[in-house]
């Protein structure tokens, strides 16, 4: 990475994320199984970097990391920042762990400036945000707040098979107190909560800003086992009138929904549909066969509650259309659903005054991906992300966050802090 005319902070943000990239390749790219080695070495190693800084290290039932920074007047509600710090299967080193190492790298410099502030700074290491190994929201930053549902204990593991509680036990967790309720952290003592995070979609390469500050963090739902389900047939014996083909009946589903999202943006709102897999059984399919079932993931997110509520109730009146048209029924299994967020318009506030005094064009954006700041945000604690441009998007190798980029967001999020309850000292 390109580490020319860095803070201190970006020196070390350098050599951290260098440090996680060796340490938990998995070519071609990155794997941190969420309660798994490659978390547990990242915890562990910015748990040592923190201590390193003079920060206080402590550990919740679920195994967030909380990294405090004593301020002056501990008294008062603290600053918390942070993200994640597991990933994607082969995916890249920056998602999460950049927001991570840039709290870090804020640490690193006040101590460099020999800055003390008045509240106490706290990063924040969640477990297990990406849902990919776990069919949860946030499980990480739900506990930390006591939230999580105790029933997500018993989620498995994709990999494993192994529930969330068995594998918090394993990495020497306490999933007992996740189940009551016991939060790492009170809501009231979280005077903000900010999360530096790769932008994972194309806005910033687009608007050439290395720094963005995000507006909302869309919600959605997602059905991960849905299918299609038709009979099969021999491909050329079957009269069309007779056939109930899985892949039109899903064809004409794809159809219909595309066209709703054409209307959608018409009418000047956002949303993203996404059939993530779509397969067939290889032991049933063939050339000559008209297929009888074909299974599906559906992912759809918005921002707006109202738009993702238009959504679903346009998608039960296809699949009854489709049903009727095809003589295809549709089973959409388990619905997986999250919140939209709206971040603070005072913390907005400050960090545009930040920007301005440094002289940083950062343009608004919305996030279509969720994040950890959705769970404070939907529990009611001021919240604000800011995103880092990166080419190639995310959850893959291709990841290309320039550490001057993320340079600039350590210099923002170093004047938001410092700033907090003083916005006009020198």
């Amino acid at each position: 990475m390109n580490s020319a005319v860095l803070t201190a902070g970006g020196e070390l943000a350098v050599r951290i994320l260098d440090m996680l990239a060796e340490a938990t390749t998995d070519a071609p790219g990155i794997t941190r199984v969420a309660y798994g080695p490659g978390e547990r070495f990242a915890h562990d190693l910015v748990r040592n970097e923190g201590e390193k800084l003079g920060a206080a290290a402590r550990v919740d039932a679920a195994g967030n990391l909380y990294l405090t920074l004593k301020g002056s007047r501990p008294e008062l509600p603290a600053i918390v920042v942070g993200s994640h710090l597991d990933s994607v299967a082969h995916g890249g080193n920056f998602d999460g762990a950049a927001g991570v190492v840039a709290g870090l790298a804020v640490m690193a410099e006040l101590a460099a400036q020999g800055i003390r502030l008045q509240r106490d700074l706290i990063l924040l290491a969640t477990r297990a945000e990406e849902a990919v190994w776990f069919p949860l929201s946030y499980p990480g930053s739900q506990a930390a707040l006591g939230l999580l549902d105790p029933q997500a204990l018993e989620a498995r593991r994709a990999d494993s098979g192994r529930t969330l509680a068995d594998h918090m036990r394993e990495e020497g967790f306490d999933p007992d107190a996740v189940q009551r309720g016991v939060p790492g952290i009170e809501a009231a003592r979280i005077a903000a909560f900010g999360e530096v995070h790769i932008e994972q979609g194309p806005r910033l390469v687009a608007a050439g800003a290395p720094v963005g500050i995000v507006t909302g963090i869309a919600g959605g739902f997602r059905y991960v086992n849905a299918k299609c389900l038709g009979a099969y047939a021999h491909s050329g014996a079957e009269p069309r009138s007779a056939r109930h083909d899985a892949v039109l009946g899903f064809a004409d589903l794809v159809a219909a929904l595309e066209t709703e999202w054409d209307a959608l943006e018409r009418e000047g709102h956002e949303a993203t549909v996404t059939f993530g897999r779509v397969q067939s059984d290889p032991t049933q399919h063939g050339g000559s066969r008209v297929l009888g079932e074909l299974g599906f993931t559906l992912d759809v997110r918005s921002a707006e509650a109202a738009v993702l509520e238009r959504i679903e109730t346009q998608l039960h009146g296809i699949l009854a259309e489709v049903g009727t048209k095809r003589g295809v029924t549709f089973e959409l299994g388990p619905r997986f659903t999250w919140e939209p967020a709206t971040m603070s318009p005072a913390l907005i506030a400050k960090l545009n005054r930040a920007a301005t005094e440094l002289q940083m064009r950062v343009p608004h954006v919305p996030s279509g991906a969720g994040h950890d700041a959705a769970t404070f945000a939907g529990a009611g604690i001021a919240t604000a992300m800011l995103f880092v441009r990166n080419e190639n998007g995310s959850h893959n190798p291709h990841e290309a966050m320039e550490i001057v980029d993320l340079d600039q967001a350590i210099r923002l999020l170093l004047r938001f802090v410092t700033r907090f309850d003083n916005p006009d000292q020198p």
